[in-house]
């Protein structure tokens, strides 16, 4: 099987730092890039697509939870660091959980609501603590 074409360009995804109260959600990862790593819900925005947009389908098609979108709580970017990663910058929004329990779909194996200070050991991904307490503060004010 021919490996996929990467892009010679960046690509803009989106992300969601959802909190049900004072827990946020957390989703781990099934594939590349990050398999086995937890993170927010998220994936690349689509050509002619809002970033909202994105955030509230992303979030839908991964764990079918719907949220009300709060504001930007920060940026990340992902530069490859061998052939075959892919370039990314990440925008996560702050948001809060509306409805639903989570259904994941294939592209994650886990999920976990937990307190933003309690992540203990889990595999993280970058940057993943700065966007927590940033989504945290916009929430907050």
């Amino acid at each position: 099987m021919a490996s996929p074409v990467q892009p010679s360009h960046p690509q803009v995804a989106v992300s969601a730092a959802i909190f049900r109260g004072d827990r946020i959600l957390l989703v781990r990862r099934a594939r590349s890039p990050a398999r086995g790593y937890y993170s927010l819900p998220g994936g690349r925005v689509e050509f002619g697509e809002s970033l909202h947009a994105a955030v509230h389908r992303e979030v839908d098609e991964e764990t079918a939870l719907k949220i009300e979108i709060v504001g930007l709580a920060g940026w990340r970017e992902v530069v490859p660091e061998s052939a075959g990663n892919g370039h990314y910058l990440i925008m996560s929004f702050a948001a809060r959980w509306i409805a639903g329990e989570p259904v994941l779909n294939d592209e994650l194996d886990d999920f976990r609501w937990l307190a933003p200070d309690a992540l203990g050991d889990l595999k993280v991904t970058g940057g993943l603590q700065e966007v927590i307490q940033s989504a945290r503060r916009l929430l907050r004010a």
